[in-house]
């Protein structure tokens, strides 16, 4: 089930967070990030926030936001995490459609991936069976913690 995050969440959401940043292999945020700085990161006002429950837990969550302001604001931009412990099991690719879902029903024209780390294969081949494209390559763009700098992928979608 995905239904949009509410303030009780917040502590479901950090533990997907905090587990998925601690390895710097897939996102651009300090594996040192404090709790406390959840909100900036996850729940800035420009964001609409949602989390896949299963059995009772929350499993994944995303959010969806204007990628630009004013003129650019008709295309989205997302970020989503699924806990190390739920993966494989298609939560992230749920979370991609109704991503595409809620963006239609918001009005964007696309999403936008600003960042996607080359070396995280899996999401990248998620993203494209959702329908992205790799639209740009920012060379070296990503410092993974074990590989050194990496390439990081802008990848779009027409709604």
């Amino acid at each position: 089930m995905i239904r949009e995050a509410i303030s009780r969440d917040i502590d479901g959401i950090w533990d997907i967070f905090e587990k998925v940043i601690e390895s710097g292999d897939t996102y651009v945020y300090d594996p040192e990030t404090p709790k406390e700085d959840l909100a900036k990161h996850w729940f800035a006002p420009s964001m609409k926030i949602f989390v896949a429950e299963e059995e009772g837990k929350i499993a994944g969550t995303y959010f969806i936001r204007p990628n630009q302001i004013a003129l650019g604001s008709h295309i989205g931009n997302c970020g989503y995490m699924v806990h190390p412990d739920a993966r494989g099991k298609s939560i992230g690719r749920s979370l991609c459609e109704h991503s595409i879902a809620t963006g239609r029903e918001l009005g964007y024209k696309g999403i936008q991936f600003n960042f996607v780390v080359s070396t995280n294969m899996a999401a990248v081949y998620l993203w494209q069976k959702c329908g992205f494209k790799i639209i740009g390559t920012i060379p070296g763009g990503f410092k993974h913690l074990t590989l050194g700098y990496v390439d990081a992928y802008i990848m779009f979608r027409e709604l």
